[in-house]
């Protein structure tokens, strides 16, 4: 008796070329995706920045949203698409945000998106604790 396809020990594609295989190989190293290396760069900066200044970055969390809400803070006057900073306040530590989508579409290429995460999260925490950026990060430019 026939069997149906998807009943069949070995299940072949549609057009029955044969089965499908993984799209990579086992041994080489999966696709990294935009956000994935986006995280990877926000924490080596935040290692690099807690290496020079362990009692300014320990207290502080961060984070990484894709967009940044359309309502600002009441207390930023010119609110930033990049990033935001939140104070500490009523036993919640202080916070800083990256907002992955507006970095990167400033930016062209990896270098650039390496740049302009330590800018942020270095005029974030000079903000934070009443510094200039400069302060914090003496290779730093306006």
């Amino acid at each position: 008796m026939l069997e149906t396809p998807w009943n069949e020990r070995v299940y072949r594609n549609r057009h029955g070329r044969g089965v499908r295989t993984p799209m990579f190989g086992t041994r080489l190293p999966r696709y990294r995706t935009r956000s994935g290396m986006f995280d990877d760069l926000v924490a080596a900066h935040i290692r690099r920045l807690s290496e020079a200044w362990p009692e300014l970055v320990r207290p502080v969390q961060f984070a990484v949203e894709d967009v940044p809400p359309s309502d600002p803070a009441p207390w930023e006057t010119e609110p930033s698409v990049n990033s935001r900073v939140f104070p500490a306040d009523h036993g919640m530590p202080a916070r800083i945000v990256l907002y992955r989508m507006p970095l990167q579409s400033h930016t062209r290429g990896k270098d650039e998106l390496q740049w302009a995460i330590r800018d942020e999260l270095v005029i974030r925490l000079g903000e934070l604790y009443g510094r200039r950026p400069e302060e914090i990060d003496p290779d730093f430019e306006w």
